[in-house]
Parts: structure tokens; C-alpha cells; sequence
């Protein structure tokens, strides 16, 4: 696991398995969102405080370059057929596409209001882009980085981001406490689901048809079933913890507890 350590400025690697510390990445000011580029060995990191997005070799887990990325990015995306880097930046509302290869900036795309979580669908070939207000969810062509439609979300401050690869699905998990699914090749709302409080974090489990969703307060995972679009279970965790990750071969999902200052692990039986 790779984690954006806001608090100490760097990126944390733990090993998931033997559920220990690995290593720690320094240099990363108001590290924000981490990003997994699997095929590639590579794992991104947004640096909030100094403008800029990290590029670390898995096999090492050292830096190999830095790239300018910006006021304040935070949001990450990565096109795995063109090998591209997207970056959502809250400071100005904008979308950069970056060669991390060399670390140039290739183009960009003024998004209607404040970017928050974002995506990419290989199967569609489309960035999927949060947008807090208005809220919605713009969809951007990685090729010309242009919007190709902005699909309107009825409740208020999308967060989390989901999606079913390849059937236009979408799931977003927004301030308003509640979780909407998407219908984005039709550009329409599907359905609307209540959750236990403010979401942040959103993982999709696509063998289960499950969605994880962290909810710092009151510190639960809210597992929401995407056939029914209704809440399954629950998962208590601790207040504060609104950060999460999932590992789909294990089928093990791990949150992090700020007041314990752990990670906690929990699998199906």
C-alpha cells in the first residue's frame, strides 16, 4: 500500500500482507492522492504544498523524478493506452495531462468548478473528472482534452469516484451523505442511495459487485451492493477514518485509523 501521509509530508509504504511498515517517501508537502499505474511499476503521488506529482518506482520505492504539476493537484488519473498522466488541480479548476516519462505537460481543460476525485475507463477511453459545484461529473477525452459532456449530479459535493469498466456505469459519493449512480453514456441519473454520514473515499469490488465507502464520521465503511443499490453491510472502523484502499486478488480491504495510527485489515470468511 502506498499512502499520501498529509500530516508528515510523505508517502508511506506498507506491506499489505505481512500488514507491516516498509518504507517511508519523503519530499511529498500535503501529500493528497496516490495513484497505482500497475502495468507500468509506477506509483504517483500529488504534493499539494509544492505543486508537483511524484513519480516512484515500485521496485525500488524511491523517487524517480518530479514533475510540476501545478498550484494545488490532487486528483489523479492515468491513461493506460496512451501512458498519460492526469492531474486535477484545486487551486485553479483545472485539468493537466502530463508524459511523466519526461514530465511534460501535453495539454489542459478549464473544469467548471472545484475537481475533487477522477478517473479513467480504458474500455471507453474517457477520463471521468468530480466536480463539486455545480456538481457533476465531466467526462473528458483523453486524446484532445476536451469535455465531451458534463452529467449533472443531483445531490450536493461529489467526492468519491466509481466505475464499472466499460458499462457506463458510475458511482459517486457525495457531501450531501448520500451515494448516486450514474448512467453517463445516457448522461442521466439512475438512483440515489442514503449513507451513514459524509463519504470520502470510494473502492469498487467488482467480483463481490460491492462498493466500499469510507465515512469518517461516525467511522464506519458503508458496503453498498451496485446490483441493488442498496447498503448490504457496514464495517465499524474509528472516528476519523475516511481513507481506504482495496486489494481485488485477496479480496482484503484496508482502512486507515488516524487516532490508532495503523492500518486495519479486514476479509471476507
Amino acid at each position: 500500500m502506498y499512502i499520501a501521509h498529509t500530516a508528515n509530508n510523505t508517502v508511506e509504504v506498507v506491506d499489505g500482507n505481512r500488514m507491516a511498515h516498509a518504507v517511508t517517501i519523503p519530499g511529498c508537502p500535503e501529500a493528497s492522492g496516490v495513484l497505482c499505474a500497475q502495468s507500468e511499476g509506477l506509483v504517483f503521488a500529488a504534493s499539494r504544498g509544492e505543486g508537483k506529482v511524484l513519480v516512484i518506482d515500485v521496485g525500488t520505492d524511491r523517487k524517480k523524478r518530479e514533475i510540476s504539476a501545478g498550484s494545488r493537484p490532487n486528483g489523479l488519473a492515468w491513461d493506460s493506452t496512451r501512458r498519460h498522466l492526469l492531474v486535477a488541480d484545486v487551486k485553479d479548476n483545472k485539468a493537466r495531462l502530463f508524459d511523466p516519462s519526461s514530465g511534460a505537460e501535453l495539454r489542459s481543460l478549464a473544469l467548471r468548478g472545484r475537481p475533487r476525485w477522477c478517473l479513467y475507463d480504458g474500455k471507453l477511453d474517457v477520463f471521468l473528472v468530480n466536480v463539486r459545484d455545480p456538481p457533476g461529473v465531466a467526462l473528458i477525452s483523453p486524446e484532445t482534452m476536451s469535455e465531451k459532456r458534463f452529467v449533472p449530479v443531483s445531490v450536493p459535493g461529489p467526492h468519491g469516484l466509481e466505475s464499472i469498466e466499460g458499462a457506463g456505469r458510475a458511482f459517486v459519493a457525495c457531501d450531501g451523505k448520500s451515494l448516486v449512480a450514474l448512467d453517463f453514456l445516457k448522461g442521466k441519473e439512475i438512483a440515489s442511495v442514503p449513507l451513514s454520514g459524509e463519504p470520502d473515499v470510494l473502492w469498487l469490488n467488482p467480483v463481490m459487485g460491492h462498493l466500499y465507502c469510507a465515512i469518517g464520521e461516525p467511522g464506519v465503511i458503508d458496503v453498498i451492493d451496485t446490483r441493488t443499490l442498496s447498503i448490504s453491510g457496514k464495517v465499524t472502523t474509528e472516528e476519523g477514518a475516511h481513507t481506504l484502499t482495496f486489494d481485488s486478488t485477496t479480496q482484503r480491504l484496508y482502512s486507515l485509523l488516524p487516532n490508532a495510527n495503523c492500518v486495519a485489515a479486514y476479509s471476507y470468511e
